[in-house]
C-alpha cells in the first residue's frame, strides 16, 4: 500500500481500528497484490489465500464470536474490504459475498444451524454463495420462480439461479426459493451443500472482468433437502433476509470499487509524477492537476459517504437502506470513473496489461450492476425521499 493510500485509509481512526486496516492492508499487500494480474489471466480462483485470509479473522467479519465470527462492525468491514480491493478488487469482492452469506446465516440461522455452519464459514473450511438472481428475475428479484415444495420431511428445490460467483467451487449455497404464493412473502431461504443429487452448474460465463473467481449457473433439478435446511425453520422470511442481506452487501461492493478507484489513482499520480512530456514532468501540467484534483475529491467523498452508510447500518438506524444504497451508488459510479481517469491519464499505456489500470476498470465495472443496479438504488432513495416530502 502507498503512502498515499495509507493516509486516506488512516486518517481520524484509533490505535484499533488502525491495527486493524493494516493488518488487512498488508495480508493483501503479500498475499493478493503480487498475484492479482496471473490471477486475471488464468482464472485462478485463489482458495488457498482466500482461507489464509479466514484465518485473520476475515471469513466472518460482522458475525457474533459465539462460533468463531470477528465480531466486528460494518465499518470495520468495509474499511477491510478497501484495503483487500486495493490489491484486488476480484478477490475482495468475493470475500465480501462469502461474508454476506455467513451473516445471513449468523442472523436468521437456528442455533443447530448456526453451531453447524457459523465456524466452517468463518474458517472458509466452507465457502458459501448467495443464490438470489435467475435468468428472468433480475431486479425483480420477488418474482423469482426456483421453487421449494414440502414433501415429507425435506424440500425438493426445482429451478436455475444465474450469475452466481463461486458457482461449482463453493461449499454452501444460500438459496431463495418461492415455497408458497406470487410475491416477496411467497419466498423461503435454504442452505443447499454441494455435492446434493440433482444439483449442478452451467458453463463458466467468460466475463469483462472477475477473472478470478467462477461465475455460472446453478441448477436445481428436484433438489431434496432436509427440512432443517430451511435457514431460521419459518417459510416466507426469504425475501426479507435476502435484502436485509443485501444491505451490507452494497457496502461492502462499495468498499471494493474504494479500493480499486483509489489503487487507480495512486498509479496515475506516480505515472505523472514520472512522466516527462514537453519539457517537464506530466503532473506539473495544470490540466492534469485539475484532473487529479477532481479524482481526489472522488474519492474523498466516496469514503465519507460510505462510512456514513456502514455507521448507520451498524446503529440499524431508520434510514439505513436508503444510506447504504446512497453510498452503493454513489461509490461505484464514482470509482469507475477515477478508474477510467486513470487510464485517460497514463494514455496509451493505460491500454496495456502491465500497467494494472485497465484491469482495475474492468473488474469495477460490474460493481455497478451487481447488488442491486445503480438504476435500482436510484429508485430505493427516490422512494425514501418521496416518502418524507409527499403530504
Amino acid at each position: 500500500m502507498t503512502a498515499t493510500a495509507a493516509t486516506s485509509a488512516l486518517a481520524g481512526l484509533d490505535e484499533t481500528d488502525r491495527v486493524i486496516v493494516e493488518t488487512a492492508a498488508a495480508f493483501a499487500a503479500k498475499h493478493l497484490a503480487p498475484h492479482a494480474a496471473e490471477w486475471d489471466q488464468t482464472g485462478h480462483f485463489p482458495v488457498d489465500e482466500l482461507r489464509i485470509a479466514a484465518g485473520l479473522g476475515m471469513g466472518a467479519i460482522y458475525c457474533d464470536d459465539e462460533f468463531g465470527g470477528s465480531g466486528l462492525r460494518r465499518i470495520d468491514g468495509v474499511r477491510i474490504f478497501e484495503q483487500l480491493a486495493y490489491a484486488d478488487p476480484t478477490t475482495a469482492a468475493f470475500l465480501s459475498i462469502h461474508n454476506m452469506c455467513t451473516w445471513m446465516v449468523d442472523s436468521y440461522g437456528t442455533d443447530e444451524q448456526r453451531a453447524q455452519w457459523i465456524s466452517r464459514m468463518a474458517s472458509m473450511e466452507t465457502i458459501a454463495s448467495y443464490c438470489l438472481t435467475e435468468p428472468g428475475a433480475g431486479s425483480d428479484a420477488a418474482a423469482l420462480t426456483t421453487k421449494a415444495v414440502r414433501d415429507g420431511d425435506d424440500y425438493v428445490l426445482t429451478g436455475i439461479k444465474q450469475f452466481i460467483s463461486g458457482a461449482g467451487s463453493s461449499d454452501l449455497y444460500v438459496v431463495m426459493a418461492r415455497t408458497g404464493g406470487q410475491g416477496p412473502k411467497g419466498i423461503s431461504t435454504f442452505l443447499v451443500e454441494n455435492g446434493s443429487p440433482g444439483l449442478s452448474f452451467g458453463a463458466q460465463e467468460k466475463k469483462m472482468g472477475w477473472h478470478a473467481q467462477p461465475t455460472a449457473q446453478v441448477i436445481f433439478d428436484e433438489v431434496r433437502v432436509p427440512a432443517a435446511a430451511l435457514l431460521g425453520a419459518t417459510e416466507g422470511l426469504g425475501f426479507g433476509i435476502a435484502m436485509n442481506g443485501l444491505n451490507g452487501g452494497r457496502i461492502n461492493i462499495a468498499a471494493c470499487s474504494l479500493g480499486g478507484g483509489q489503487s487507480a489513482f495512486d498509479r496515475a499520480a506516480s505515472y505523472v509524477a514520472e512522466r516527462e512530456a514537453f519539457g517537464g514532468n506530466l503532473i506539473d501540467e495544470p490540466t492534469i492537476r485539475f484532473t487529479l484534483s477532481d479524482m481526489a475529491t472522488g474519492l474523498h467523498t466516496s469514503r465519507l459517504t460510505l462510512w456514513d452508510a456502514a455507521a448507520a447500518l451498524d446503529a440499524d438506524a431508520p434510514d439505513k437502506v436508503e444510506r447504504c444504497a446512497m453510498a452503493k451508488r454513489y461509490v461505484t459510479d464514482t470509482c469507475f470513473s477515477v478508474a477510467d481517469q486513470a487510464i485517460q491519464l497514463h494514455g496509451g499505456y493505460g491500454y496495456l496489461r502491465e500497467y494494472g489500470v485497465e484491469k482495475i476498470q474492468r473488474d469495477l465495472r460490474v460493481n455497478r450492476i451487481l447488488e442491486g443496479t445503480n438504476e435500482i438504488m436510484r429508485v430505493v432513495q427516490g422512494r425514501a425521499i418521496a416518502a418524507r416530502y409527499k403530504i
